[in-house]
């Protein structure tokens, strides 16, 4: 009986074979260049830690909260930046040793990091906002409002370079957050200052500095799920294991598919690893052509392992199972629960 496994590996910018040659990076075609989002970022950070040693002095002498909160922001901006940067380039290195997929996930581990100092912020302002409602400070709104003014304009410029580079990238996209969120900041923060300027009700720099804090909340929450779902290998977003199975299932000459596995590497690296039974008559070989032919097409999965063998391929007969099979049978029958789809009629 024909028996094949077959592993399929690319790295970063190599086609691979099987009628596949297509260059691509992290599983697609890039619209900007690593170099290119590095430069990008670098001019971002730039710009931010410029613009934040100021607001920290002006905000110390008007005695707003809603000015410190940006500064603070725009520190862990700063911070965001430098730590997508850094981790883009240890992400680049290539495989060696134990390391058989590279660093990649060192963007990943950037982005959840990006996400918990969001949430570590949030918790902070919520009781200082809070505390200031209560008991509210002199606020020089006139120095808030032109200092925002000028974080506006900073904030867009670092806005319109980061939303220029790779953000399918989690650890770009962890960036691009904190500086989105730092624009609302300042949109807020010029608001209340205004208000403050014109009215005197100071309590309008802490209802700014909550405003930010819910952003923070909201943002930080989707980097930490986000990144969380990468690391724990769960199937890349708008991908269903079941109905992905299930396709699988119904072309033509495959009996069953199980131990379907289906992950993202890095954000924009999706991986997917099978065990593909194939009808007594059928060419292991045309099938495992066939199911990566629809896997690429479909789904935008490049890096496949799949092991396809005959049905009754086990010396002495019988059906070929795992030992350990893990996740549900997709059959092309139509009687296992799980499946998702019917045969196709098989040409020998």
């Amino acid at each position: 009986m024909t028996r094949e496994r077959k592993t399929e590996t690319t790295e970063h910018g190599h086609g691979h074979g099987h009628g596949h040659g297509h260059g691509h990076g992290h599983g697609h075609g890039h619209a900007v260049s690593p170099t290119a989002d590095r430069r990008l970022l670098g001019g971002a950070l730039a710009l931010i830690v410029v613009y934040m040693a100021g607001e920290v002095v002006i905000g110390v002498i008007a005695g707003s909260l809603a000015l410190i909160t940006d500064a603070a922001h725009m520190m862990t901006d700063a911070f965001a930046i430098a730590l997508a940067l850094v981790a883009m380039r240890i992400a680049a290195r290539p495989p060696k040793g134990g390391y058989t997929y590279g660093l990649r996930r060192a963007e990943i581990l950037s982005a959840q990091l990006n996400g918990l100092t969001l949430i570590l912020l949030t918790v902070y302002f919520l009781y200082e906002g809070v505390r200031r409602l209560i008991e509210p400070p002199e606020v020089h709104g006139q120095f808030v409002f032109w200092t925002a003014l000028a974080g506006i304009a900073v904030n867009v410029a670092a806005t319109v370079l980061i939303s220029r580079a790779d953000r399918r990238s989690l650890n770009v996209e962890g960036a691009f957050q904190h500086i989105l969120n730092d624009l609302f900041a300042f949109i807020s923060t010029a608001v209340a200052g205004l208000v403050v300027w014109t009215t005197g009700f100071a309590r309008a720099d802490a209802i700014a500095s909550l405003v930010v804090a819910s952003l923070m909340l909201k943002a930080g929450y989707g980097l930490l799920r986000d990144a969380g779902r990468v690391l724990m290998e769960a199937a890349p977003a708008g991908i269903d294991p079941s109905e992905l199975g299930g396709r699988l299932a119904g072309r033509p000459c495959v009996e069953e598919v199980h131990d379907l596995h289906v992950w993202e590497v890095s954000s924009g690296y999706p991986a997917l690893s099978a065990h593909v039974l194939v009808d007594a008559g059928g060419d292991c070989h045309a099938v495992r052509r066939d199911l990566q032919e629809l896997l690429r097409d479909s789904y935008g999965i490049t890096h496949s392992t799949l092991e396809v063998d005959h049905v009754g391929a086990v010396a002495g007969g019988g059906h070929v199972h795992c030992d350990d099979a893990h996740g549900p049978r997709h059959v092309a029958d139509g009687d296992d629960p799980h499946e998702h789809a019917g045969s196709a009629p098989c040409d020998h």
